[in-house]
């Protein structure tokens, strides 16, 4: 039974695991997105939305907290300085993994892990709709404007 074993060992003993993903989520802060496969993307994907979410907010016990996880400077500073300022609107879901098919050696799946904010091809697209907290159920729809009927040649006579 696996009562209480809520992620994914990838195979590899505790140390190991823990340095290859924060090998991998540098390379995600420093490249903004990755190939790799889907097993470890979605354990990426669970490791760096936290150290995101502390890097909204710059103090120093959250730099702390996550050079103790991420082990280099540089991604450190990457993600307090651009990342942090780009995702700071955002509430979650940071990542963004899509599928890319299988890999052509072994036939694992295989997947790409990028941050949603730095995905132009998407965010072009879409345009910001202006959000209501009051829904229009029953409610009156906002009165039309009337249209004015008079041609411009009879406005002259």
């Amino acid at each position: 039974m696996r009562h209480g074993k809520k992620f994914n060992h990838l195979g590899r003993q505790t140390a190991h695991r823990k340095a290859m993903l924060a090998n991998m989520a540098c390379s995600l802060i420093e490249h903004k997105r990755i190939n790799t496969t889907v097993a470890k993307a979605k354990a990426l994907k669970q490791f760096v939305e936290p150290m995101i979410t502390k890097s909204k907010e710059d103090t120093t016990h959250n730099r702390r907290i996550v050079m103790s996880r991420l082990r280099q400077k540089d991604a450190v500073i990457e993600l307090f300085r651009d990342v942090a300022v780009k995702v700071a609107d955002r509430p979650g879901g940071y990542t963004r993994i899509i599928k890319l098919g299988n890999r052509l050696g072994d036939n694992a799946d295989m997947a790409m892990i990028e941050l949603v904010d730095y995905n132009e091809i998407y965010n072009a697209g879409k345009v910001e709709k202006k959000t209501t907290r009051r829904s229009r159920r029953g409610g009156s729809k906002p009165a039309a404007t009337p249209v004015d009927t008079k041609t411009t040649n009879e406005e002259e006579e």
